[in-house]
């Protein structure tokens, strides 16, 4: 956390460790809840980085992925990833359970993001995986700092609600009528920024809002947001 820092260049974990003006908690403790998060992100971001790479470089899978046992199992992983996600959301607080769904979904959202990868080329995937991180580590940097400094982002909820309702049409236009290149650009463009937002919104929850017996939640919200966010700048590349 040594690059949360304020205007004066002062550790914010150092001194005090408020996180924000008026905070009323225990900030060691919220600071606990924070890097147990990250610890839990760091960790499926790995997960999803080694398969989405080794899917992409493995020429037979690449291959198997554009057949149609391949589409059959890529529909099974989307169908797989669905009642993950409901039942993490009844079991996210229940030990042991929330670990072992976590982990599941996690390896299936990391075959869902490989399939993907594998229709890209090898290095466009790496340069989509360097801008997520660059975008990431500045968006949770910049939020941390304007949260010391007493902004509060949870106006943005209704935005994002909104704009996500309308990715979500544009997805069903799109499968119905192709919008070519450039419209697959645009959208791509503008669910970058979309997840973008949500990794702000997301990461100021964390600071402010999550009880600590949620993080499970709190890490399965960002690692959604940066997962989407690589998506939509992958989108914004060629095709294979």
């Amino acid at each position: 956390m040594a690059f949360y820092s304020n205007k004066h260049g002062v550790d914010l974990e150092k001194g005090n460790g408020q996180l924000y003006p008026g905070m009323q908690e225990n900030p060691q403790m919220r600071w606990g809840f924070i890097r147990k998060v990250y610890s839990i992100l760091c960790l499926q971001l790995f997960i999803t980085f080694g398969v989405a790479i080794a899917m992409t470089f493995l020429q037979p899978v690449r291959l198997f992925l554009r057949t149609p046992a391949g589409l059959y199992t890529m529909i099974a992983a989307i169908i797989l990833t669905v009642i993950l996600c409901l039942m993490m959301s009844c079991f996210s607080q229940k030990h042991p359970w929330n670990y072992i769904l976590l982990f599941l979904f996690t390896f299936a959202m990391a075959f869902m993001v490989g399939a993907c990868s594998s229709q890209r080329q090898g290095d466009a995937v790496l340069l989509a995986a360097g801008l997520t991180l660059v975008v990431t580590v500045g968006l949770t940097a910049f939020t941390f700092a304007a949260a010391k400094r007493g902004a509060d982002f949870s106006f943005m909820g209704p935005f994002l609600f909104c704009a996500i309702l309308l990715l979500m049409a544009f997805g069903i236009i799109r499968i119905i009528f192709p919008l070519g290149r450039i419209g697959e650009q645009v959208i791509g463009c503008v669910g970058a920024l979309v997840f973008s937002g949500f990794i702000i919104y997301d990461t100021d929850n964390l600071i402010k809002r999550f009880n600590y017996d949620q993080y499970i939640d709190a890490a399965c919200c960002l690692y959604m947001d940066i997962v989407n966010l690589f998506l939509y700048i992958l989108a914004i590349f060629g095709d294979d």
